[in-house]
């Protein structure tokens, strides 16, 4: 990953430059530039900023903006060669608001491509495209046609692997813009088409690709991707063997994803699986590196609230623990399979189950990162304006800064429940306490703590044909979690009007209703919404896992939730019926609460 995003860099910048100038040729720059390049090369963080901050000076002096920001973006990449995400990410904002500050609309596609690579690096596929799409935006406004082929080969990087034919689409683009502005990208773009060939198992293609690749190096062409295409022609030919050592050797950390590629496309799944999971503990690596990373840059802004740290990280821990566990178990089953059956059908099922897992991993990191990121800044923000000794506000206002920090607190110890929860309550086997609980008492309850998150002009109803003392025999916990991951959905939904809960009971089921005026919920999407890390509306705030883990707590207690598809509206209705009597379950023991 270091190699190439250096590369990517240093293309980009040489090829969207000014023109050469005079002082490039002195004895002084290249001195600077040599300087900058060693000390780069070499990871030495001492040499290094002192040689960038003494190029960038004298970029200054010779009035050469676009040089200077370069140089700004080269620091930005060492931080990230130095897996120090958290430093990288905070200069790249710092570039982005210097930037549009001074109006440098020319050289703000900087900014947006240091962001695309740091989220790219940190697994936000979403994030990185948007950046991406913004980059070629801004080159196509300021005319930096011969530059934008790069980038069309950046976004081909992260769709790849999910969307094989936008990738192709991408590349074809590429090409296109290559052939009209930048000739000399051509022969490389079609080399990294040749390798998708192979990547999607299209042998005659690669075939057709690998001659044309052979074609042009005889008359002089290269291609960074060269050595890759020699090792699957390799593979292809049969000798599998051969061009895994020649991957080992070659290509470095990236040959680990291409042995696996290599294994897979000659049918040898044991090997593949091997493979598969090497590649994905190295990456679990730099994950594990990056999170670390962050979380102390953020506990070094929020010193102020080191005992909700503590908390966090607590759970942090726990969580941890439940997925080292669950790693545990899926090594311990391959085990058990690799010993009994060794045929080439277990293999695969076992190395679908791999990929499955990864992405299910993948989703989760994802969804966490961005929803917890988000009120962490805000906690961090606010924090640094109440540290600031000169100060000048009145009480009101450090209340209301202290009530928007104590919300962001809480809205991330909901998020951190809602995945404990969540995962207690699909792994435990122990048994539930169950006792008398009032149902009414306990819906007021729940409905007096979601005042605090009411927004706009919504108004709680709670209308029940329950006398106050009827009694329900069931876990109180699990039935006020519920309640409020219900409300809090349609609390989230609804901007203006009312949010309703109501409650009925027969001579055999209780029935919760929680109606809102909200946006609705297409009938398509009844059974899709239940599903993990689903938010119809991405810009809600969430995870996507309260129905999921409303669903699972009711399912647990014997009944069901749904959602109403034949509600008129507006807004949507939910419908939880719980049995008024509890069946012999092993998993049910009656106590008192």
């Amino acid at each position: 990953m270091r190699c190439f995003l250096l590369t990517t860099l240093l293309f980009i910048v040489a090829a969207t430059g000014q023109a050469a100038n005079d002082y490039k040729e002195s004895k002084e720059y290249l001195a600077l530039r040599d300087s900058v390049h060693h000390a780069f090369n070499d990871g030495d963080s001492a040499r290094f900023f002192i040689a960038v901050e003494n190029m960038k000076n004298y970029l200054l002096q010779q009035d050469d903006l676009h040089a200077y920001y370069t140089q700004r973006c080269n620091e930005i990449v060492f931080l990230m060669n130095q897996q120090k995400i958290f430093e990288a990410y905070m200069l790249a904002q710092r570039l982005s608001k210097e930037l549009r500050e001074r109006k440098l609309d020319k050289e703000m596609y900087m900014a947006h491509n240091m962001l695309g690579h740091i989220n790219r690096y940190c697994g936000n596929k979403e994030a990185a495209k948007q950046c991406f799409y913004k980059v070629l935006e801004l080159m196509e406004e300021n005319g930096y046609w011969e530059s934008m082929p790069p980038i069309y080969m950046n976004l081909v990087n992260v769709e790849l692997g999910d969307n094989p034919e936008e990738a192709q689409r991408l590349m074809d683009k590429a090409k296109e813009i290559a052939m009209k502005y930048s000739p000399d990208r051509v022969f490389d773009i079609e080399t990294r088409k040749t390798l998708s060939y192979y990547n999607g198992g299209d042998k005659k293609k690669f075939l057709e690709g690998y001659k044309a690749y052979k074609a042009g190096v005889d008359s002089g062409l290269s291609s960074v991707h060269g050595r890759s295409v020699e090792i699957y022609y390799q593979a292809l030919m049969g000798n599998v063997d051969q061009a895994v050592e020649m991957a080992k050797k070659e290509l470095a950390d990236d040959g680990v994803d291409a042995i696996t590629v290599i294994y897979e496309n000659a049918g040898r799944w044991k090997e593949a699986f091997y493979a598969l999971r090497k590649e994905r503990a190295t990456s679990d690596s730099v994950v594990n590196v990056v999170l670390t990373n962050n979380m102390q840059g953020i506990r070094d802004e929020l010193r102020l609230y080191q005992l909700e740290q503590k908390v966090s990280r607590n759970r942090l821990i726990a969580l941890a623990a439940v997925s080292i566990l669950l790693i545990v178990l899926i090594l311990a089953m391959s085990l058990y399979y690799f010993a009994r059956r060794r045929h080439v059908q277990e293999l695969r099922k076992a190395y679908k189950h791999a990929l499955e897992s990864d992405k299910l991993k993948t989703a989760f990191i994802r969804n966490v990162s961005h929803e917890v990121r988000t009120p962490l800044n805000i906690i961090s923000g606010f924090a640094q304006v109440l540290s600031n000794p000169d100060l000048d506000i009145s009480v009101g206002e450090r209340q209301q800064l202290a009530s928007d920090m104590t919300k962001n607190a809480r809205l991330i110890t909901r998020l951190v429940d809602e995945m404990l929860g969540l995962s207690l309550s699909e792994t435990t086997n122990k048994q539930l306490e169950l006792g008398s609980v009032k149902v009414n008492q306990t819906i007021k309850q729940v409905l007096a703590d979601a005042k605090d998150d009411v927004h706009g002009n919504t108004e709680i109803r709670f209308e029940t044909t329950l006398p106050d003392d009827f009694t329900l025999q069931t876990h109180k916990d699990m039935l006020r979690r519920i309640i409020a991951s219900l409300v809090d959905n349609s609390l989230k939904n609804t901007a203006e009007g009312s949010v309703t809960l109501k409650t009925t009971a027969n001579d055999e089921m209780l029935s919760i209703i929680v109606e809102d005026t909200g946006c609705g919920i297409p009938p398509s999407e009844a059974e899709h919404i239940f599903e993990r890390f689903v938010k119809l509306d991405t810009f809600k705030v969430g995870l996507g896992l309260g129905l999921t883990l409303c669903r699972t707590m009711t399912n647990r207690l014997g009944g069901n939730v749904v959602l109403d598809t034949a509600y008129a509206g507006p807004g949507s209705r939910f419908i939880v019926t719980l049995p008024l009597s509890q069946p012999a379950n092993e998993n049910i023991s009656k106590t008192k609460l």
